[in-house]
């Protein structure tokens, strides 16, 4: 997919990590299977043999490369961590997929970043005037970067250490010679959950990677925390001063698999009560409840309980079509959704739709499925999504499109309905959303969420200028690409 048709927000990265198992990489490479949909634009492994690191990187997806019993072979050792990729700074280059390894004084070290660092730039500029050399464009080798440079003595010294001098939404996953460390960032906003499987420990981005290898979920990672494996050994270290956790709110409305767990709950089931919530504030007279597969489904089926209405699979989605899908021709690229969805036209003929999804970004891809339904011979359809309106970019791990491109930034109400074609249009509110996700209202001055899609109210401000960020990492790209 060409960045600019993108009409969703996609979280970065996926990460994945085991300690002491005679499997360890192929474990790893079922967790990354299981969390493909964070990243599918490059991924890899590192493991550690107790002498040696090995490390097998690839562009695409896992299933494309490590179920090969070849390429595992490659990765022997009782430790191994991984990582999906989906690039934000103008593509997949191979020296950016993760993990990094790199041959320190005091050891061998590998890291797995899922999140983005605020003040990576200021730092990273810093890093180069005192002789640093980068080898990629990502914000996760200022991270080593720091930790390679620090003036502490053991390893953990120098983790805190440089954990003190990065902002941002992070969770790590790094493996040492005699550790495997698990790392949430002060706020809680990236995901990050503790497993075991017999005596061996998992760290991973969401509960479903751990279900795949048959492990136990523990508990989640706490925000500020740093997670230690030394010896089949749990040991917790908080050197943050105590802050509330304020989790990414899309990981309930979207980035998450519906089979994963969020604070005791799947995922699936905050989606429901969301699309339960949505039909309370926005009912209306219609035929039929028609999700938008498979985002809008849970949503769909909690409007429908609550409606009383008929719930209808009136847009049926083809698995098969990837991202890198080729795009040969204007007339190839002028059937746009039709690649991924069609209608199930005797369900929606003479119908008047309610149309259900989990969210609304630039509405390119909403006005193309309002139009096949009329196509298809909808009477009316009515537009009903189940989170609010997304004003405000984000800076903390996902790619989404600028202030200038996000449709509720720059519309009315009416006339963002005017340009997806809807007969109406309505969102969640804010109440509705956190009355769906907590049952309570939103704390005015400790948000229980980092919900800044919505509010504009940052955990962390930006030392850089994203923008600027962005563009630099862009010409270094290019500059390194020309070379």
């Amino acid at each position: 997919m060409r960045k600019s048709d993108q009409d969703k927000l996609r979280e970065e990265c996926g990460i994945f990590g085991v300690s002491d198992h005679s499997d360890s990489s192929a474990l790893v490479a079922l967790g990354l299977h299981a969390l493909q949909h964070r990243g599918q634009e490059g991924c890899g492994i590192v493991s550690f043999d107790g002498k040696n690191y090995h490390s097998e990187k690839r562009q695409g997806l896992i299933g494309d490369h490590f179920t090969n019993p070849e390429v595992i072979k490659k990765l022997p050792g009782k430790f191994a961590i991984g990582h999906n990729r989906y690039s934000t700074t103008g593509g997949t280059s191979l020296r950016n997929i993760q993990p990094f390894f790199a041959d320190l004084h005091m050891g061998g070290l590998s890291i797995a970043h899922n999140g983005n660092l605020t003040n990576a730039l200021f730092l990273r500029e810093n890093l180069v005037k005192d002789g640093a050399i980068f080898r990629t464009t990502t914000d996760t080798e200022t991270i080593v970067q720091l930790i390679a440079k620090s003036k502490r003595d053991k390893f953990l010294d120098k983790l805190i250490d440089t954990l003190f001098q990065i902002q941002g939404g992070y969770s790590l996953v790094i493996m040492t010679n005699k550790k495997l460390v698990g790392v949430r960032d002060p706020f809680g906003i990236r995901p990050l959950v503790i497993g075991k499987l017999n005596n061996s420990f998992i760290f991973a981005s969401e509960t479903c990677a751990l279900d795949i290898v048959g492990a136990k979920f523990l508990r989640e990672v706490e925000n500020g925390e740093i997670v230690v494996v030394e010896n089949n050994q749990l040991k917790s270290i908080k050197p943050f001063p105590k802050q509330r956790q304020r989790p990414c709110v899309f990981e309930y409305i979207y980035f998450a698999r519906p089979d994963s767990f969020i604070n005791g709950k799947c995922a699936y089931e905050y989606r429901k009560k969301l699309g339960y919530e949505l039909a309370k504030e926005a009912d209306l007279d219609a035929d039929l409840v028609v999700p938008v597969p498979d985002s809008g489904v849970a949503a769909a089926i909690g409007y429908a309980n609550y409606s009383k209405k008929t719930f209808e699979m009136g847009l049926i989605r083809n698995h098969y079509v990837g991202r890198t899908f080729i795009e040969p021709s204007q007339n190839i690229r002028s059937f746009g959704v039709k690649l991924k969805l069609n209608s199930t036209k005797s369900i929606i003929k003479d119908k008047s739709i309610i149309l259900i999804d989990d969210s609304l970004v630039r509405g390119t891809t909403c006005h193309k499925i309002v139009k096949m339904l009329y196509e298809a011979g909808a009477k009316d359809v009515h537009v009903r999504i189940a989170c609010p309106e997304i004003k405000y970019p984000d800076f903390y791990g996902v790619d989404m499109p600028t202030k200038s491109e996000l449709l509720a930034h720059n519309k009315t109400n009416e006339e963002m309905c005017d340009y997806i074609n809807a007969k109406s249009l309505k969102f969640l509110s804010l109440e509705g959303l956190y009355q769906g996700l907590i049952g309570e209202k939103r704390n005015s001055i400790y948000p229980q969420f980092s919900d800044h899609y919505f509010t504009g109210e940052y955990p962390i401000k930006p030392t850089d200028d994203m923008q600027g960020l962005r563009i630099q990492q862009l010409s270094l790209l290019s500059v390194k690409s020309n070379n």
